[in-house]
């Protein structure tokens, strides 16, 4: 595997089908508003391949703008797989993201086609290809209690528990956090030793040797996310929001958690102004996006690629070499 790192535009788009093995998928990750889903389409089209959306919010119904899902004709140019599968009512886990996951690679390759994994759910990817142990399924009577139970309180009984995951852990992120503790008090054992075991069931051939994390400067990628930002509310996410509430997505702790809704949400209900609510949205975006950057530097044998402003496309295209 060869990266290169100038940014020096070739004189033509570099052709990457020659050097792509034969159906084996390719994952593109990195944070939000970086650009990996235009990335990602070209490369799908030029190696006739499919996309596998890995966004823990994409998956629902309805959460259209605020999680900048592709648009009918980006889907008509090229098929995309887990988005819109559930309703906001439903529950959605990395569980369920591997099921469909392996599903959709099975399709995709009876085609002779090659799977495109792209998002920013590192949870997802890692669940695909290293598995997820010996963890129970979730609990629904355990769930609801651990949910009614402040964040402070459960961050407490968490260190107590089990330090290696309190000292781990997004202690921001309640999901998380419920869930770690939903495995504690189910098994009685730290949560930590069962992701530990982790066995390795993807089926796929040396993934590392193609799995890209595409990253920009800090200043181009905040000016991304607030150009985004401004066009979803541009686009009508507070109308969006104020359909999914009727349709139950309040009730939903899961969908809740998605970058802007919650927001809105408040927002609706009068506790704070639109264009502060615009400004926290951006806020909470950028965020949300060191701590993606974070998770992922953490990762071993993933290929970092930078993209500049100035790219074009098939600069961008050029940096990819695939084995």
């Amino acid at each position: 595997m060869k990266l290169a790192t100038s940014a020096s535009p070739s004189p033509q788009p570099i052709c990457l089908v020659a050097s792509h093995p034969h159906n084996q998928p390719i994952f593109l990750a990195g944070p939000t508003a970086v650009g990996k889903s235009a990335v990602a389409l070209e490369l799908a089209q030029r190696l006739g391949g499919e996309i596998i959306s890995v966004d823990s919010m994409q998956v629902y119904r309805g959460l259209d703008i605020g999680t900048a899902k592709p648009s009918r004709a980006e889907r008509a140019r090229v098929p995309h797989h887990l988005i819109d599968v559930v309703d906001v009512t439903e529950p959605f886990d990395a569980a369920k993201f591997v099921e469909l996951a392996r599903r959709a690679v099975a399709e995709i390759r009876s085609r002779g086609r090659a799977p495109i994994f792209c998002g920013g759910t590192g949870l997802y990817f890692k669940a695909f290809l290293e598995g997820l142990g010996e963890a129970p399924p979730a609990d629904p009577r355990l769930r609801a209690e651990l949910e009614a139970t402040p964040l402070p309180d459960l961050l407490r009984e968490l260190e107590n528990r089990d330090p290696a995951t309190f000292e781990k852990i997004d202690r921001q992120n309640s999901r998380r956090v419920i869930r770690a503790m939903e495995v504690i008090r189910l098994t009685g054992k730290p949560f930590s030793t069962q992701r530990a075991d982790w066995s390795h069931t993807s089926g796929i051939t040396n993934p590392a040797s193609r799995f890209f994390c595409l990253t920009r400067s800090a200043a181009d990628l905040r000016a991304r996310i607030d150009s985004r930002v401004d066009e979803m509310f541009e686009r009508g996410l507070v109308e969006e929001t104020r359909r999914l509430l009727a349709r139950g997505l309040a009730q939903n702790r899961t969908a809740m958690q998605a970058l802007g809704y919650r927001q809105v949400v408040e927002h609706l209900r009068g506790e704070r102004s639109l264009a502060d609510t615009i400004e926290l949205v951006k806020v909470k975006t950028r965020q949300f996006a060191k701590r993606q950057m974070t998770w992922f530097r953490k990762q071993p044998g993933m290929k970092w690629i930078e993209l500049a402003p100035e790219d074009e496309m098939h600069v961008m295209l050029s940096r990819l070499s695939l084995n």
